[in-house]
């Protein structure tokens, strides 16, 4: 890989403890990959980003290498976006938009990490990138409004989508169902929600991927892409495997409606990304999510059963 330089505001949360480091596994010099959580890097803070960039354009210039930055900042609660949207779009509209400005004036790429949720959720076949959008919650269009922010005004800017994300790190749905599996004697899921759930690890080494590319003067065609594990799986199958993992009874999972548990932000019926636009890029595809799940496992099963390492 051609020498790169990452910055990773969100470098705290789910995808970004992951990214900072499958970065540094790849970098090998960890002065040249930062991944700052929100109280360090506040994005919607015009200044402070642009002092962020500025010295990732010279750390970079200094060590002869390609300064990238992978955002996986954002606002993410999905419900409290339905009454607070200006909140979610400060974070997910002006925070890249910020960005996307002071990539433009250092000369930086930027990859600007975004969601499922922009699509209506009523395809019967997996989205490609190119299909029309037409999120209906508050914070699909708050994700929305940044892909088009940071496509707009960064002419080396990437939007990578992905969709039902999970890892070490952070609150998810596999660690919801393990909590309840010890609490619960039966548990009912929603299964008329299909869609494609996506281990941080390999999103992560996607996304450095996709940058060492971007680094290498081999950049897509393709400014929006999409990347998460392969195959699809309703919730109430994912609950069945999360169980399967942890060696309980996949029984006491039984499946339910959306209808049955009302939400105040509306959930996409299917919301499955394409990975044909990523592997015609010549990008490494993701494996199966079924055989990303049991790797997580094995590599993070005390992390995601919320025990301490170490």
């Amino acid at each position: 890989m051609t020498g790169i330089a990452l910055l990773i505001p969100g470098g705290r949360g789910q995808l970004g403890t992951d990214l900072l480091r499958c970065g540094r596994g790849v970098v090998g010099d960890g002065d040249l990959v930062h991944g700052p959580g929100s109280a360090e890097l506040d994005i919607t803070d015009a200044d402070s980003v642009d002092t962020a960039v500025a010295g990732l354009a010279a750390s970079a210039a200094e060590a002869g290498v390609r300064p990238v930055v992978i955002n996986a900042a954002a606002y993410t609660a999905v419900d409290a976006a339905e009454a607070d949207e200006a909140s979610a779009m400060r974070v997910n509209r002006d925070g890249p938009a910020r960005l996307a400005d002071a990539c433009t004036t250092h000369d930086v790429a930027l990859m600007h990490v975004s969601t499922d949720y922009v699509f209506p959720g009523d395809a019967d076949r997996p989205y490609e990138p190119a299909d029309p959008t037409g999120p209906r919650s508050a914070y699909g269009r708050t994700k929305l409004a940044g892909e088009r922010a940071v496509l707009d005004r960064c002419p080396q800017a990437w939007v990578v989508r992905t969709a039902w994300v999970y890892g070490a790190a952070g609150g998810n749905f596999v660690k919801t169902m393990i909590r309840l599996e010890a609490s619960r004697d039966t548990l009912s899921v929603v299964a008329d929600q299909i869609g494609s759930p996506t281990w941080t690890g390999d999103l992560a080494a996607g996304l450095i991927e996709l940058a060492g590319r971007v680094a290498a003067g081999q950049a897509p065609v393709r400014r929006v892409l999409h990347c998460t594990n392969a195959g699809q799986a309703s919730w109430f199958e994912f609950a069945r495997a999360v169980f399967a993992e942890i060696g309980a009874d996949e029984a006491r999972v039984s499946p339910c409606t959306t209808a049955d548990f009302p939400r105040p932000a509306p959930r996409p019926a299917y919301s499955v990304l394409s990975g044909n636009a990523w592997a015609g890029e010549g990008l490494t595809p993701l494996r199966p999510w079924r055989e990303a799940l049991a790797v997580a496992f094995r590599e993070h099963r005390d992390e995601l059963r919320g025990e301490p390492v170490g």
